[in-house]
């Protein structure tokens, strides 16, 4: 009985413990699970991983001096049109850095005066930081404490190219103390990334254009048809230690069909004595694929990091719109304070590489389309040339000292669509609304009244809130002389039913007329229209045909008409062209066109007026164009405006490749009542002198190569009123008298 009990107790207590042991797991198991659930982001589907905004993805540890503009910018030194400093070269500096520092020099941010400018760039080459490079420049701390404004970096900004490497790409791999300057990097870290303050660069070749750039390559045939390969990597794995594992783990996703994923070791000079098993068959299948065949045939890009978080491959993906997938965890994306990546760009986990093929074979064609379409619109606005990296990074600081000193950001939707961040003034940039895209109609402000003579002129301030496409335009006259045809133009301009004031630049050494108003010909009579004369002699001493737009503080409207002061047009056109432009407001309508071309025995662009199928330019002489591309071009780079001082002319050149630069789009001509000809007075249009043919051909030249490419589109469009010509009877048609008239 006593043995039948203990062997009863054994039992119990066998029981117990094994009851204990499960139970208390399971419920620790509840416990850590319940604790992983407040730490832990809850299941993404694939659809959300792509989605999911990008700083909801990283969560960085920052481990730099936490600097921000509130502390380590001296914003007291930004006027109203903050200024840039470029210190003069002092030494040697790479073929890189020479692009960087002359891009800025010779633009509209450059001051030669230290003492008015807002940000100070140094001419010590910094771009390279590994001290293996030939490229390294030594003792960059020293070179950079003695320059005269250092201030330890206060209002400084430091490009850096090539910096922290693999495994922890670390803020001292710099080189140097870069103190309280602004760091534009590429590659940067999460880690080491002073949000609102660093710029976050693209890693770009040496051999990035310093001008223009290469085109996109997917603008002629966006729609996603199915292509070769659904994805495609074509890179270098590491061996020895110097990159990441995510290289070197490819070769399980690699197809050959539908996935090509191909790395090879056969780098370095001893990679045959560090060589691994699959190093020769790797090398054998990178063999096998050419590296500009697979971005053109796939439709997804594999962006790896590798010794660097940034990859050369992000770029060229971009420009061969084919959509990046990114393998790079905590790298933080070129602009990605203003540009939002998840309109371009597929973001997958490094942890998890096997199901990045499910990934982008989840994503819908709709979806790939707009990815597409937003690599191309990326890639030419803001990575196509080192002038357009450098600029966009000018003009995130900048706007941080606008954001500052007015408490108002541009929107961010004006960076990631037309004409992006880089093509809109300040006046004109802090809304889609404010900019020539087909917003809602809005009335400005009444303008501010001429300043007295003989003082000149404000430069260029806008109204309060500057207007959209709206219901009337302001006719800006450039008048160098009275003549019948003026009181011709006159007449129209003020039977125009959709004018609502003139504006007269009178550039003339004799009086300039006291016209006041003007008698409306249709409307109200006690309502005429005002008129108001600006003597350009005395406002704008020596601009000369510049003048001519330099008044848009008197232009209340968004659409301004200009026009030769003898320019043959009915009212009739006036209005028609006016209809047309409020369906095309990012587009220069009017009516006399010319056309460039290529001159194979010259070597040169031409200009030509002779009449044809197409065009590329719409003359000022009778264009409508929105004010914000006027203000726009009178705040172009200094070598451009300086290239129309100097000729006399070429001003509505300039303004044509600044708007097709801005917007890829060509002007558009409108229906011709008759030709253009040259009047046989004293005052010759300018539109037709042959005096300034050769003139309008070398600026020409000019613009083409401060742009780095011809902006200029042509077209073969022309717009006519409904019935126009048709042998039907006139009373039919809406715009009569256009046929009627046929000097």
């Amino acid at each position: 009985m006593q043995a039948k009990k203990r062997y009863i107790f054994l039992i119990l207590s066998c029981a117990f413990l094994i009851y204990c042991y499960y139970g208390g797991y399971n419920l620790k198991s509840e416990l850590v699970q319940k604790t992983r659930r407040d730490h832990l982001p809850t299941f993404a589907t694939l659809e959300e991983l792509f989605e999911m905004p990008l700083q909801q993805q990283k969560q960085p540890q920052l481990m730099t001096k936490p600097c921000r503009m509130e502390t380590c910018f001296d914003f007291a030194k930004c006027g109203s049109d903050p200024k840039i400093y470029v210190y003069p070269t002092d030494g040697s500096v790479s073929a890189s850095y020479r692009k960087v520092l002359s891009v800025i020099r010779e633009s509209r941010y450059a001051t030669r005066d230290p003492n008015e400018a807002c940000l100070y760039v140094p001419a010590v080459d910094t771009l390279d930081a590994d001290p293996l490079s030939p490229e390294h420049v030594p003792d960059v701390a020293s070179r950079l404490s003695r320059l005269p404004y250092w201030r330890n970096g206060r209002n400084h900004l430091i490009f850096n190219l090539y910096a922290g490497t693999w495994p922890d790409y670390a803020e001292d791999a710099l080189g140097f103390d870069a103190g309280e300057a602004i760091l534009a990097r590429a590659s940067a870290s999460e880690i080491i990334f002073r949000d609102g303050f660093d710029v976050s660069l693209p890693l770009f070749h040496k051999e990035h254009p310093e001008r223009g750039g290469v085109p996109p390559a997917a603008t002629a045939n966006l729609f996603p048809s199915p292509k070769k390969h659904i994805l495609a990597f074509k890179g270098k794995r590491y061996v020895h230690g110097i990159g990441s594992e995510t290289r070197n783990s490819l070769w399980h996703l690699h197809d050959g069909n539908n996935l090509i994923l191909v790395t090879t070791c056969k780098h370095g000079k001893s990679w045959k004595d560090l060589r691994d098993e699959r190093c020769d068959e790797d090398n054998r299948e990178y063999d096998k694929f050419d590296y500009e065949q697979l971005l053109a045939n796939s439709t997804f890009c594999l962006v790896a990091r590798g010794r660097r978080l940034g990859s050369y491959r992000f770029l060229e993906a971009l420009a061969a719109g084919c959509v990046p997938v990114l393998l790079s965890n905590g790298w933080r994306l070129p602009f990605d304070e203003r540009i939002d990546w998840r309109r371009a760009v597929i973001w997958a986990d490094e942890r998890l590489l096997l199901q990045v093929p499910e990934l982008v074979r989840s994503v819908p064609p709709e979806r790939v389309l707009a990815l597409r379409q937003q690599t191309q619109f990326l890639w030419e606005q803001y990575f196509s040339s080192i002038e357009k990296i450098v600029f966009t990074t000018i003009e995130i600081i900048l706007e941080r000292v606008l954001a500052h000193r007015t408490s108002r950001q541009r929107e961010s939707l004006i960076w990631n669509a037309y004409p992006g961040g880089l093509g809109s003034v300040a006046a004109y940039g802090d809304s889609r609304a404010q900019l020539p895209l087909g917003a809602p109609a809005l009335r400005a402000p009444a303008a501010p009244a001429p300043p007295p003579r003989p003082l000149p002129a404000p430069a260029a301030p806008a109204p309060a809130h500057p207007p959209s496409p709206g219901r009337a335009y302001t006719a800006l006259l450039y008048v160098q002389a009275t003549s019948p045809a003026l009181h011709r133009l006159l007449a129209s301009i003020a039977a125009s039913q959709f004018c609502e004031k003139v504006v007269m630049v009178w550039d003339s050494e004799r009086a300039a007329p006291s016209l006041k108003t003007l008698a409306r010909v249709a409307g109200d009579p006690r309502d005429p229209l005002p008129v108001l004369v600006i003597d350009a002699t005395t406002h704008y001493p020596g601009e000369g045909v510049s003048a001519r737009w330099q008044p848009l503080w008197a232009v209340p409207t968004a659409a301004v008409f200009s026009l030769d002061g003898d320019a043959p047009l009915l009212a009739e056109e006036l209005d028609f062209a006016f209809r047309v432009w409020q369906e095309f407001p990012e587009r220069i309508v009017g009516y006399p066109a010319r056309t460039h071309y290529w001159d194979e025995a010259k070597g040169a662009w031409g200009y030509s007026s002779k009449w044809g199928g197409s065009y590329s330019l719409v003359l000022a002489g009778a264009a409508l164009v929105h004010r914000a591309w006027l203000a726009a071009a009178a705040a172009a780079a200094p070598q451009l405006r300086a290239a129309v001082r100097r000729a006399n002319n070429c001003e509505d050149i300039l303004l044509n490749c600044l708007v097709a630069h801005l917007t890829r789009r060509p002007p558009l001509k409108l229906a011709q009542r008759r030709r253009y000809k040259p009047h046989h007075h004293r005052y010759r249009s300018s539109w037709s002198d042959p005096e300034h043919f050769v003139q309008r051909q070398s600026c020409l030249n000019t613009f083409a190569t401060a742009w780095g490419y011809m902006p200029l589109m042509r077209s073969v469009l022309r717009l006519d009123p409904i019935l126009f010509k048709d042998p039907v009877s006139t009373l039919r048609k809406k715009y009569r008298k256009m046929e009627l008239v046929t000097s």
